[in-house]
């Protein structure tokens, strides 16, 4: 299908969000942001994707930066050209589902806030899971973009994605998007799959891809051809790689042909010496993984913002060298559970229980996350293809997995956890109970104020010698002993890692007769079981956060617990020893 003449191409640039997602972990931080949003405006883009997706996890996390305020100031300065976020259906911008009053709560809150468009996706494609964002979105009446994971399996076809569309036009979408998070679609497939959709239904077909396989830029030629009608770029200093095709490339490419962007060049100019700046302060942060073509991910499929991410977690698991066990590991994974498209947050599920089963050797599956158990159990909703019976078994044993919608199984929570951040003292606007809801183990302390900003490295200034640094130490803070741990990272960079306080006084390492040790560096979200108490060989004992995901701890056999040396909220390293069993 050929598209019609005077046939305007649209672009939704990606810079200020997918863009730094795919290739520096999503550290851009807001007062970068806004000069280039001032620019930004000024292009004539049909929207900016500048929130959602990882963005709001990233700013409490690791930047000390509110997710709300960056909104807020983000919509202050594009004032002609509407901001889109990134949704994940019934997981919002979480790891888990959330109730429907919560949804209804933050896409309120979103719009009422600065978002115009929401593009609303599920992992699994199970559209169950996206109905209550959708209905809610248009409530608001902001534009609804319903989203397509795309992925390739024996379990998904160009017939079953046309079909998906079908499905959301019905829905009530002002727009469909093709969101290929790894760069796997090829061109004949993006050819048919628009034409295709164009044929069935009358809506604005929008293709968002990665360029990690290389294969993006020829993807974008063929469906413009077929008559796309918005395609997702990132601005030259942070596209290709795991990002997206430069937004200045594609613009020039159909310049003066029917599809004309009507977008200025020389205009994108001064976006791009703005982008050129920044992405000199972030230098750094720039993985040369996550910079360049990667065909391997026709392999295993990982999306960009997750491979940059995964670099990031070997290297707190001192494992990077072992990386390409990885990513050999995460294919095997994805078949045995049914061939989710890996996207948030069955990315990280596939991906940590990857790592997990190359890291902690033996028998795969001897330790599995609790996303991974829900997921089996079908509380992420509805497999493309049934979970290998083997694995099932190994997982969840003899429990039988769920097949209503997951969120009908939740209550309302909202009110409840918002009595209890006020009970904290954690609430100054009404946006701080969301923030709460959907992190509660890392909100508390940014709420308060606790959290310090990621120092964005310094190369030039730390170069001078790193042959005498010590590798810990203990500092005082106010009567309280904290120990920091000094590492040296890719690139002679020096990071500094604060241990919870007197973690090091508290935790023994080495061999501890009926010791229990952390097989990973994370933060202990809790502690199921205290000192005198029985245990049985299988029983969670402690959960610890590492890698965005909840792994539990189990009891290695039966016994009695003699210690405890962890507390919630301390930070503990791998080969830490965390309780004892006699």
């Amino acid at each position: 299908m050929c598209a019609a003449k005077s046939d305007t191409l649209y672009i939704t640039d990606t810079t200020l969000r997918d863009a730094h997602q795919s290739l520096i972990a999503t550290r851009l931080r807001t007062e970068d942001m806004l000069p280039l949003a001032r620019a930004i405006d000024n292009a004539g883009f049909f929207s900016v994707e500048a929130w959602g997706g990882a963005t709001f996890d990233s700013c409490i996390r690791f930047l000390n930066d509110d997710p709300w305020d960056r909104l807020r100031e983000l919509k202050a300065e594009l004032r002609r050209t509407p901001i889109q976020m990134l949704l994940r259906g019934q997981n919002l911008v979480g790891y888990r589902h959330y109730p429907d009053d919560v949804v209804e709560k933050f896409v309120d809150a979103s719009a009422e806030n600065g978002v115009d468009i929401f593009r609303v996706f599920d992992a699994l494609n199970d559209i169950r899971n996206m109905k209550k964002a959708m209905e809610e979105v248009r409530n608001v009446g902001a534009h609804l973009q319903g989203a397509i994971s795309y992925t390739t399996s024996p379990a998904h076809s160009v017939a079953t994605f046309i079909g998906m569309a079908e499905d959301l036009y019905a829905l009530g979408c002002d727009s469909i998007c093709i969101k290929d998070m790894a760069g796997l679609i090829m061109p004949h497939d993006a050819r048919d799959l628009i034409s295709g959709i164009k044929k069935t239904v009358d809506i604005k077909v929008c293709l968002h891809s990665h360029c990690t396989s290389g294969v993006a830029p020829l993807s974008y030629q063929a469906a413009i051809d077929a008559g796309v009608d918005i395609l997702d770029t990132a601005m030259s200093p942070f596209a290709l790689g795991t990002s997206q095709p430069p937004t200045e490339s594609v613009v020039a490419s159909v310049s003066g042909t029917p599809r004309d962007t009507g977008i200025d060049l020389v205009a994108l100019r001064n976006v791009r010496n703005v982008c050129r700046d920044i992405r000199e302060k972030y230098q750094p942060l720039f993985s040369a993984i996550a910079d360049r073509v990667d065909s391997d991910v026709l392999i295993y499929q990982l999306p960009g913002g997750m491979i940059s991410n995964l670099v990031s977690q070997l290297k707190e698991q001192n494992a990077l060298d072992r990386l390409e066990e990885v990513l050999h590991e995460i294919p095997r994974v994805r078949k045995d559970l049914g061939y989710p498209p890996l996207v948030t947050p069955t990315s990280q599920i596939v991906g940590t229980q990857a790592v997990l089963n190359v890291l902690l050797g033996g028998e795969r599956y001897r330790n599995v996350t609790g996303e991974v158990k829900d997921y089996v159990l079908g509380l992420y909703g509805r497999p493309p293809a049934p979970i290998s019976p083997e694995v099932q078994k190994l997982i969840i044993g003899d429990e039988e997995p769920v097949t209503v919608r997951p969120a009908d199984l939740l209550e309302p929570i909202y009110e409840q956890m918002r009595k209890e951040a006020a009970e904290q003292n954690l609430i100054v606007r009404e946006e701080d109970v969301l923030t709460y809801i959907l992190y509660p183990a890392v909100a508390p302390s940014f709420l308060k104020g606790e959290r310090q900003a990621e120092v964005i490295p310094n190369p030039a200034a730390e170069a001078a010698s790193i042959a005498d640094i010590p590798h810990s130490m203990e500092v005082e803070v106010d009567g309280e002993i904290f120990s920091v741990r000094i590492v040296t990272v890719e690139g002679s960079s020096i990071a500094v890692k604060a241990a919870a306080p007197a973690a090091r006084e508290r935790v023994p390492r080495g061999d501890v007769p009926g010791g229990i040790k952390s097989n990973m560096q994370g933060m202990v979200l809790q502690v199921l079981t205290q000192k005198g108490s029985t245990v049985k060989k299988g029983d969670t004992l402690i959960v610890l956060e590492a890698m965005k995901m909840e792994n539990p701890i189990r009891s290695p056999r039966d016994g009695t617990v003699e210690e405890i040396f962890v507390d919630a909220g301390d930070v503990v390293q791998n080969g830490d020893v965390l309780m004892v069993i006699e």
